[in-house]
């Protein structure tokens, strides 16, 4: 797996240059929660299901195209749009209520979310970023050494800009959701990359005199049993809830996504920097 390092290297470098360039290019298709715009509830009453969101999707796409629409409970269902005016929430709502037979009061709330409340997101969460990063490179560098935290954090921002590649290619509407989600997947990947690096350092006493390349492989080996047993059932558990539950699918597909990149970094990011940095570290000591 390490000899292969280019290979998984030029996999998310691809990923990566081409979801960067196209933030530099479009930038990311921000929500209602960071641009601000009309939240409105409408309760369609008994035996609502998807089939009829999705006419009442079509009603709502006349008023506005780009308007996102999610089932809040059996019963509701929530409009976000950065278009719709009082006046055009008037009209979508009486075409919803003929249609559908609805009462006066099935309009539940209307409400409206300024753009500051997004700028104070993103700079709040770019804070719990840079203080969970700084945590986890300190408590990493203490419980093991200093390169292994160096490896992690590479790893974890590989993470979050896989993520974001796939929201800027795809233009995938990002919410506040997408906050939690992040700062989840940080947890999660660190994890995942931790129980490796313990490996490494538990045979790096049995497995005296082998190369560096040698000693990570057969880590990797004897714990990726366990990393694909992990993900998978994570993966089932998101998966489902992605599917069967779509009033938290903001934050469930960025979740999907982190956790595929997480696994994948812990295996072929995390431990092949890691070994970079300790051949550069004999080859330093070579040359003195």
């Amino acid at each position: 797996m390490i000899q292969k390092t280019k290979i998984w290297f030029s996999l998310s470098l691809i990923i990566i240059v081409i979801g960067m360039t196209l933030l530099g290019a479009k930038g990311l298709n921000y929500g209602i929660d960071f641009k601000g715009g009309n939240i409105v509830t409408i309760d369609m009453g008994k035996g609502f299901n998807q089939n009829i969101k999705e006419e009442v999707d079509k009603i709502i796409k006349k008023y506005d195209p780009n308007a996102t629409t999610n089932i809040a409970n059996e019963t509701q269902i929530d409009i976000k749009s950065n278009v719709l005016t009082n006046d055009t929430i008037n009209k979508m709502f009486n075409d919803v209520k003929q249609k559908y037979k609805l009462k006066d009061n099935a309009l539940v709330s209307q409400s409206n979310v300024g753009p500051a409340i997004g700028k104070e997101l993103k700079d709040k969460a770019l804070k719990a970023f840079g203080i969970a990063t700084i945590a986890m490179l300190i408590y990493i560098a203490m419980r093991f050494e200093l390169k292994f935290g160096i490896a992690a954090i590479v790893a974890l921002v590989h993470d979050i800009l896989i993520t974001l590649s796939v929201y800027a290619i795809f233009q995938i509407p990002l919410n506040s959701p997408f906050i939690a989600a992040i700062l989840t997947i940080l947890g999660y990947s660190i994890n995942d990359t931790i129980v490796i690096f313990d490996r490494i350092r538990e045979n790096k006493n049995k497995m005296r005199g082998k190369k560096i390349e040698e000693l990570a492989n057969e880590s990797i080996t004897q714990t990726m049993t366990r990393s694909i047993n992990t993900v998978l059932t994570t993966l089932f558990t998101i998966v489902a809830v992605y599917v069967f539950v779509p009033s938290v699918r903001d934050f469930a597909f960025p979740l999907i996504i982190g956790i595929v990149s997480g696994a994948y970094s812990s295996i072929f990011i995390a431990s092949p920097v890691w070994v970079m940095l300790k051949k550069r570290k004999s080859k330093n000591k070579a040359a003195a």
